[in-house]
């Protein structure tokens, strides 16, 4: 809990000042060979960030994203109704989204740019050295190291010797466990069924986006076993949800999670919010179980068990998908869809920025001190 990221703090604290964290930036958006002579401490991060682990096959990253991007819309909703509801879990992991203000007020921005570091990620060559889904995760890298050295200097209440470090190694790789496992597991409920060797390769493709983002190698999950037992860490070490987080769980859902939802249902525009709230919750609930739900006060009710009775009749319908259109042609259509939507997400919010790196005066924005 007191171990943060030594190569990515060094680079914020460099006697430089912004011009170590600017150099960062400008190598992860113009590319590598954009800054000639870079100072020690970003030399030292980039060294890092190049030398490839020995157990890395990029063939299975590329094989993971065509398996991911082929429930693009499940995995984005299991990532707002499972994942980030179970990171709220723990108030002190949300702590530095309060304190940055990007808690509560602004789920629907935060969703889509971790959708857009998704995006760059998950797709064919993507994790490529110098490549847009490695060059987002150095700079979510980034934002973090930020993040800490912000509130380090500016915030008296953070209680280290009693919270450790604020966004730890643990919890590094527990966001890991988020777009890992935790999803997997959720979408398992919406009738997806992965076969062992995608579900391996799954795991493969965090494990590198771990290395990349600062999880050192002690921590960095392998497999889904991991995966469990961070989880496991993440649920004994942590005191539970308070009032933020339950605002942020409301927040999510109502103002960002059910509105989407309810442009695909039918019928006039009060039934539509009010069904997808109650579908939201309901799967929340089915994700997370009952006690964590109730720690958050999601409100419980009957749709869980009607969306329970669901999950046979999805998984046909997926099977038959897959049987008819094949594997290959759904992972191709699936990149073009997952790109749209995306795209129109952004536009209906007015996001003309990809992360908040990119967001002047932004905490994590190299234009801060």
């Amino acid at each position: 809990m007191w171990q943060a990221d030594p190569l990515g703090d060094a680079v914020v604290a460099d006697p430089a000042g912004r011009v170590a964290a600017k150099a960062v930036r400008t190598l992860m958006t113009e590319g590598l060979g954009a800054v000639s002579d870079p100072l020690p401490s970003v030399r030292a991060l980039l060294d890092q960030l190049t030398a490839e682990p020995a157990w890395l096959d990029r063939d299975r990253l590329d094989r993971a994203s065509d398996v991911l991007v082929r429930y693009s819309a499940q995995w984005g909703l299991v990532l707002g109704a499972a994942s980030l509801l179970r990171g709220a879990e723990n108030w002190i992991a949300a702590k530095p989204l309060l304190l940055t203000g990007r808690y509560g007020h602004q789920p629907a921005v935060r969703s889509i740019e971790v959708g857009e570091w998704l995006s760059r990620v998950v797709r064919p060559g993507g994790m490529a050295i110098d490549a847009p889904g490695f060059q987002h995760t150095v700079r979510v890298r980034m934002i973090h190291a930020h993040v800490r050295s912000f509130i380090g200097r500016t915030v008296d209440e953070w209680d280290t010797p009693a919270w450790g470090v604020p966004i730890p190694q643990p919890y590094m790789a527990f966001t890991l466990a988020e777009f890992g496992h935790i999803s997997l597991a959720a979408m398992e409920h919406l009738g997806v069924r992965l076969r062992d060797d995608e579900l391996a390769d799954i795991y493969h493709l965090w494990r590198y986006v771990g290395h990349v983002i600062g999880v050192d190698d002690a921590l960095n999950p392998v497999d889904e076993a991991d995966h469990v037992r961070i989880e496991e860490l993440y649920s004994l070490t942590g005191p539970g949800p308070d009032d933020y987080s339950r605002d942020f769980v409301k927040a999510l859902t109502e103002d960002y999670l059910a509105p989407q939802l309810a442009t695909m249902l039918p019928g006039p525009a009060s039934f539509r919010e009010a069904t997808a709230v109650r579908v939201m919750y309901g799967m929340s609930r089915i994700f997370l179980g009952d006690t964590a739900a109730d720690a958050l006060h999601i409100p419980d009710g009957r749709t869980k068990h009607v969306l329970r009775g669901l999950r046979p009749g999805l998984l046909a319908l997926d099977q038959a998908r897959l049987g008819i259109l094949g594997r290959d042609r759904v992972s191709r259509s699936g990149y073009v869809a997952r790109d749209r939507e995306l795209a129109r997400l952004k536009a209906e919010h007015g996001m003309g920025h990809d992360l908040v790196d990119a967001v002047p005066g932004a905490v994590g924005g190299t234009d801060q001190p």
